[in-house]
């Protein structure tokens, strides 16, 4: 039996679904950015990359709390 994915990361099949890009593509696009604030960079997620705000928040939280920013 396995867990379900929870959290931040339950988002990551219909975001690389979504926008054809991995997730690993993603957090490397977050860390380099020059943005360090969580709305920051959600609001860039959204405006310069098209996201979707549950998606995007959902890629800063992990990012954030993997200590990536």
């Amino acid at each position: 039996m396995t867990d379900a994915v929870k959290g931040p990361a339950s988002y990551f099949p219909s975001i690389e679904a979504k926008y054809g890009r991995p997730i690993t593509e993603w957090l490397e696009l977050i860390r380099t950015s020059p943005l360090t604030k969580h709305t920051e960079l959600v609001n860039w997620l959204k405006t310069e990359h098209g996201l979707g705000h549950g998606h995007a928040n959902a890629l800063v939280a992990h990012a954030r709390a993997e200590g990536l920013k």
